[in-house]
């Protein structure tokens, strides 16, 4: 069964790295933890209508947090940094 690109694609991430990184090509989006490579190709072309070239993926491991007295974990997540086509561009920002 086919996924919905919006499924796919969760958010993009912005930090001062994946700023930094965007004059490479290369933008980082927060993507479904089940989702492999060639999904979140086709759902960042398919949303953005951009030529990707590679996509880097990440697991991002839990932190331990406190609240008061109460132990417990940040979520796990997963990280997709997607490499585009020379030329192309996506506006995260309307500025």
């Amino acid at each position: 069964m086919a996924k919905d690109a919006r499924e796919i694609i969760i958010r993009p991430i912005i930090t001062e790295h994946s700023y930094d990184v965007m004059e490479y090509n290369v933008y980082t989006f927060e993507v479904a933890k089940d989702a492999n490579k060639v999904e979140i190709a086709k759902a960042v072309e398919e949303i953005f209508d951009v030529k990707v070239v590679k996509v880097n993926t990440l697991n991002v491991k839990p932190k331990p947090k406190r609240v008061r007295y109460q132990r417990g974990y940040t979520r796990t997540w997963k990280k997709a940094m997607v490499t585009l086509a020379e030329g192309e561009t996506i506006e995260i920002f309307a500025s």
